[in-house]
């Protein structure tokens, strides 16, 4: 099977030491099995996307060495395919009115994400006086085996999700009109090819989802493997909101290295003498020599050396 692989940033701000971490897994798996790396810019929630920041993004992925197979894909610009799976998706999906306070307010427990689980107010159609607000997806009912998903994950190892009690009837199309990320992505993977999704544990909640939409839609379902999360001094998540700095694209080795260290990669050490300011040329061939270093320990870190 060619593999292909995929990092798909939300531009909501600058790369950072968390979604370095995150790139640099799904890089190196990808070139560790000789196959293509593509890029998805993932901007589906466009308020929350500043103008300019995926093109920050994309230059410093280049800056730091990652170069990507093929053109860069924009979900923004692929409603229209989002827009035929929900039509497809139609005998499963029905409309919700409920806000979010009435969701927190008969919420049946919390998802491991922090999210209410939805109680399936709206199953049976709207109340009295109640207007759609979004549009969600209709999970086997507690105790049917098919609503519990199970997966092996490469890093995490078995996974398994009973939808129903975990996270309940999701949302497909939001309140504001956007596409739900669940959606988004599980469109984008197929439509791609991707065969391996390569990413951070803080999105390993959501893999049940989007493999249940994929056996819907009858679309594949990847190989995953989801990287510890890089966390700040309190232990939350490193994140724009929490407070992440922007990666220093003029020292672009220290970075890498930091990141290297955190997935566990061994046999860099001889490179922490190329951290020094060099001109252009001396740091492009610094950065091909980490590369071709880390493909090699990322080999023996998930068993292919």
């Amino acid at each position: 099977m060619n593999y292909i692989g995929r990092f798909a940033p939300s531009p909501t701000g600058p790369l950072h030491r968390g979604s370095l971490v995150a790139a640099m897994a799904s890089y190196l798996d990808a070139r560790a099995h000789h196959g293509q790396w593509l890029v998805r810019i993932e901007d589906i929630d466009e308020p929350r996307c500043p103008p300019g920041t995926a093109e920050d993004i994309l230059a410093t992925l280049a800056a730091f060495g990652m170069h990507w197979d093929g053109e860069v894909v924009w979900q923004s610009r692929r409603k229209q395919l989002y827009e035929a799976a929900f039509t497809r998706l139609s005998p499963w999906v029905y409309p919700c009115g409920c806000t979010r306070r009435e969701i927190a307010d008969s919420r049946i427990g919390i998802a491991s994400d922090g999210a209410a689980v939805y109680p399936g107010t709206c199953r049976h159609g709207l109340a009295p006086g109640k207007t759609a607000r979004a549009f969600r997806v209709r999970v086997p009912d507690a105790g049917d085996p098919a609503g519990v998903i199970t997966f092996e994950d490469r890093w995490m190892g078995t996974v398994s999700q009973p939808l129903a009690t975990a996270v309940g009837d999701f949302v497909l199309k939001r309140a504001d009109g956007f596409w739900a990320y669940q959606l988004a992505v599980v469109v984008d993977d197929a439509d791609q090819g991707i065969t391996h999704v390569v990413r951070g544990a803080d999105l390993l909640d959501s893999t049940p989802r989007q493999i249940y939409l994929q056996r819907l839609l009858g679309m594949p379902t990847p190989a995953y493997l989801h990287v510890p999360v890089v966390t700040n001094e309190l232990g939350e998540k490193l994140s724009k909101q929490s407070g992440a700095l922007a990666l220093d694209a003029n020292a672009p080795l220290a970075e890498l290295l930091r990141a290297a260290r955190f997935l566990g990669l061994e046999g860099l050490e001889g490179l922490e003498a190329l951290v020094v300011p060099a001109a252009p040329g001396v740091q492009e061939e610094a950065l091909e020599q980490f590369w071709r270093q880390a493909v090699a320990a990322w080999c023996v870190r998930i068993g292919r050396a």
